[in-house]
């Protein structure tokens, strides 16, 4: 039996993407016969030290300060340098939890592997700083096992950034499942043509864009409503604009736990289009479950994004567009939703992602990987 160790910043009841893929593909190795240990810090200090579910366990430690992403965790090193696991797999590579988990794996000589889910910043400084932050990495990232983007956009920015060994290098992309039980809903509610941006509530995330073209969406579409599903130290900024733009009464704003599939699904079934106004993502796992529903979608053409575009799975505005452009965007799908556009490649789901990952474990411990 292969003993897996898992290493997040974040997990459940934290919210986002990494949180939701580390979920899914540890409950589906664990059903097919992996140990697996999920290991994740916790700034709270209140969640429990250690649980158990979906055959799935999940261990947190400690870390600092409480109100930053810095998840400075001391922790972390016992954890790996003692877990007694095969081979230890880190989740993102944005914070100081891999830093310090990749120096304990080469102290104590245990073969590691990274996915790197790459994300924006809302501070335009850290943003600028991201390459920098990269190439400081190299190092600990070139002595990785394997390396795995969750698109090709990403894999190719390591890949010249650092000159990671193709050898080293994967792309296994975001499931995008979601309960097929779920009931599908009419998308509109009372007469009216929902619009849903989904994403943490960050200003990099791009929801104001979407507000900021409601005035001019609503001359032309006085049916549309704006719900903003997320949450975040961004939502009081928001709701002060949709106030000082008079649409507050056309803007609503809500919140799923993220263990709550169902609604999430019953959620998103409403919605006559999905937007994603980002400034960054690698492989947005909440676009992509919008589009396993059948939702059309409405992105920004930069980073991971663009790549969707290009495969037809969504439709794009440019990352400089105004809210007239946006708003004539959504005024368009909203009067033709249905209208086809490319042939759109194969889904991934969550089992083919898990079993890529799988494939990846094996290669490692059998020495297939130099």
């Amino acid at each position: 039996m292969i003993r897996v160790l898992q290493v997040t910043p974040r997990y459940f009841p934290d919210s986002g993407g990494i949180e939701t893929h580390v979920h899914n593909v540890a409950s589906r190795l664990a059903a097919s016969g992996v140990e697996v240990t999920v290991l994740a810090t916790d700034r709270s200090h209140r969640l429990p030290r250690r649980e158990l579910a979906d055959g799935v366990v999940l261990r947190r430690v400690p870390a600092w300060p409480r109100g930053r992403d810095y998840y400075l965790a001391p922790g972390l090193w016992r954890e790996i340098a003692h877990g007694g696991h095969d081979l230890v797999h880190f989740q993102g590579v944005h914070t100081l939890v891999p830093v310090l988990g990749m120096l304990a794996c080469l102290r104590h000589r245990k073969p590691y592997v990274l996915t790197l889910h790459t994300g924006g910043h809302s501070s335009q400084l850290r943003g600028r700083l991201r390459a920098v932050q990269w190439r400081l990495l190299g190092p600990l990232l070139r002595r990785a096992r394997r390396v795995i983007g969750v698109s090709r956009f990403e894999a190719d920015l390591f890949a010249g950034l650092l000159g990671l060994d193709p050898q080293r290098l994967t792309v296994i992309r975001n499931g995008g499942t979601l309960p097929a039980a779920a009931p599908a809903e009419p998308s509109t509610r009372d007469g009216e043509s929902l619009i849903i941006s989904v994403a943490r509530l960050e200003r990099y995330k791009g929801h104001h864009r979407l507000i900021e073209a409601m005035p001019r969406l609503l001359a032309a579409r006085p049916d549309a409503r704006a719900l903003i599903l997320g949450t975040g130290p961004y939502e009081s900024s928001l709701r002060a604009l949709a106030d000082r733009l008079g649409v507050a009464d056309r803007v609503d704003m809500a919140y799923v736990p993220p263990g709550d599939r169902d609604r999430l699904a019953r959620t998103l079934r409403q919605a006559a289009v999905v937007v994603l106004f980002s400034e960054y993502e690698a492989h947005p796992v909440a676009v992509m479950e919008a589009i396993a529903l059948d939702r059309p979608v409405l992105v920004t053409v930069n980073s991971g994004l663009a790549e969707l575009v290009e495969e037809g799975l969504c439709r794009g505005v440019p990352s400089d567009a105004t809210a007239d452009d946006i708003a004539e965007a959504l005024a368009q799908l909203l009067a033709a939703p249905d209208q086809p556009g490319q042939p759109p490649v194969r889904l991934p789901d969550w089992d083919q992602c898990a079993a890529e990952l799988l494939g990846v474990y094996e290669a490692v411990l059998d020495g297939r990987v130099p």
